[in-house]
């Protein structure tokens, strides 16, 4: 059992319960192997759009969260493996700022993820799966939710093709993300066609997929990012899909398991 993508105390918008207690009940579960990937601090030039602005961990905060994890993963080497990691947020523009990040930290991480959560309207930035308010409102900036998901989509190949150096994450995080709120904005007609198209161009860059049990907690989703039929067929093509709960608080862990296609899971 596998967990690639967990937050913890350190997370801004999550909740104050300790590694310790995570990793206690990852063992309770059957977990093998725990990566935590916290939201790393966001490029100093990029203004956060959430109204509190805690989208990312405080760059004060990276020594602390590391040496907490090396300490841990000592003292519970017997039992199960602890892999340090951050989840990584593509924002267009921001590409050698997000590189230099990298560059630092990247020598100490053993597991990472590149997710998009931040999208540009016409003139501002937006935290696409903040509220269904600010998603309403980039929807309406963008002109359709047909612009908003080619925006999202244009904005994932982007940033599996982008060169961020050697520490580069190695799997894309919640893929289909966009989706959210889709029981409110439902999907536009063919978008499986643009998630077809990621999938090829993350197969060509041998990069993993985060295969996300948080959307079948979020009340106007219900399902996986990607969902099963999108899974499957990444798993056809050879791309490798890892479990992630996406967990912000210790009962997130395992969250959504048993809607995933456990046979097609890399472990």
């Amino acid at each position: 059992m596998r967990d690639g993508h967990i937050h913890s105390p350190y997370c801004p918008h999550g909740t104050r319960d300790s590694f310790s207690s995570y990793i206690e009940h990852g063992l309770e579960l059957g977990y093998k192997t725990m990566t935590f990937t916290e939201h790393a601090p966001l490029p100093e030039s990029f203004r956060d759009p959430v109204p509190s602005e805690d989208s990312g961990m405080k760059m004060d905060d990276v020594e602390g969260y590391i040496s907490d994890l090396k300490k841990l993963q000592s003292e519970y080497k017997k039992d199960i493996d602890i892999w340090i990691g951050f989840e990584m947020d593509y924002i267009e523009g921001f590409e050698k700022e997000i590189e230099q990040f990298l560059n630092t930290y990247g020598p100490q991480m053993d597991d990472s993820i590149l997710s998009v959560h931040f999208l540009k309207g016409q003139d501002q930035w937006y935290c696409l799966d903040y509220s269904p308010e600010m998603y309403e409102s980039l929807m309406r900036d963008l002109g359709s939710n047909k612009l908003l998901y080619q925006r999202y989509f244009d904005a994932l190949t982007k940033s599996v093709n982008v060169d961020l150096g050697a520490y580069k994450p190695k799997r894309i995080g919640h893929m289909t993300l966009v989706k959210k709120f889709q029981n409110l904005f439902p999907s536009p007609e063919g978008w499986e066609s643009s998630a077809v198209e990621l999938l090829k161009k993350i197969k060509s860059e041998g990069l993993q997929l985060d295969y996300n049990g948080a959307g079948t907690q979020k009340p106007h989703c219900k399902e996986t990012y990607p969902p099963l039929k999108i899974a499957e067929q990444a798993s056809a093509m050879g791309i490798p899909l890892i479990y992630g709960s996406d967990a912000h608080k210790i009962t997130g862990l395992k969250q959504g398991f048993q809607q995933v296609n456990t046979e097609i899971l890399k472990l």
